[in-house]
């Protein structure tokens, strides 16, 4: 599994759902759709490098803060 290529789809997706009026909202749909679309092992190999990443990471600050509060509902 491509990494990068995880990334790259992750920040896609947060780039649609940020332009959402709702962040909270966003970031709760953002989850669910990672969570119903994404493969298991898509999830997982994200969610493991977000936790090992630095904070100033390639994901985008809508994908981040997501992980954070969304973590358990993602996996």
């Amino acid at each position: 599994m491509n990494l990068h290529h995880l990334i790259k789809m992750a920040n896609q997706i947060g780039s649609f759902f940020e332009t959402m009026p709702n962040r909270p909202q966003a970031m709760t749909d953002f989850a669910s759709h990672i969570k119903r679309q994404w493969e298991p092992r898509m999830r997982t190999a994200l969610l493991q490098y977000a936790a090992n990443a630095p904070d100033d990471n390639e994901l985008h600050s809508i994908v981040r803060e997501t992980i954070k509060v969304h973590v358990e509902a993602m996996r």
